[in-house]
């Protein structure tokens, strides 16, 4: 089992049309963005342009959560509104429009992967996942199987599990908490 944290302080911003991007994390290490041949990429947005077109990705599933701001939002010409944590789920090549500025968190995975999940959690979890995907929402502290580690708002913890080990995790705090099986 392999644990990596990824701080917010350490990420890097590039430019999109709505503003900036900061990539936490892309599997496999060797894949790379502009190429579109990774199996899941994890980062967070800067939303500035109101409307912004969110950038299209031909074979992903996206996981967004807004999490400064509600979000005021159009999927191909529906009108949807989620709340502040609420977590929306997508298509990549979905036409998606925003008129809300904020900040998101964005977990983009290959549809070639058909296992996983992403939800908010401040309970116990006990999962054998092959990937365990955990963004500290606010300071945190998690605890893997008893082991702690101190989160600032917006790090990310992940657990490469390929034995499928089974992992007990405590939040002292409101977390995303992903799943994903290859």
């Amino acid at each position: 089992m392999n644990i990596s944290l990824f701080t917010k302080k350490n990420t890097t911003a590039s430019i999109w049309s709505g503003g900036l991007t900061y990539e936490y994390m892309i599997f496999p290490e060797t894949a790379n963005y502009i190429d579109r041949d990774f199996l899941f990429r994890i980062s967070s947005a800067t939303i500035e342009k109101v409307p912004s077109e969110f950038t299209q990705f031909l074979g992903y599933h996206r996981y967004l959560v807004m999490l400064d701001n509600d979000l005021d939002i159009e999927i191909n010409k529906a009108k949807k509104l989620y709340e502040k944590y609420e977590i929306m789920e997508f298509k990549s090549n979905d036409d998606v429009t925003s008129y809300t500025k904020g900040i998101d968190f964005n977990w983009m995975v290959s549809e070639k992967i058909n296992h996983h999940k992403l939800k908010i959690t401040t309970s116990k979890q006990n999962c054998n996942a092959e990937i365990i995907v955990l963004f500290s929402i606010d300071t945190t502290v998690i605890k893997i199987n008893e082991k702690p580690y101190d989160l600032k708002p917006h790090d990310l913890l992940v657990i490469e599990n390929p034995e499928k080990e089974n992992v007990i995790l405590d939040f002292s705090n409101k977390c995303l908490f992903g799943i994903l099986d290859f």
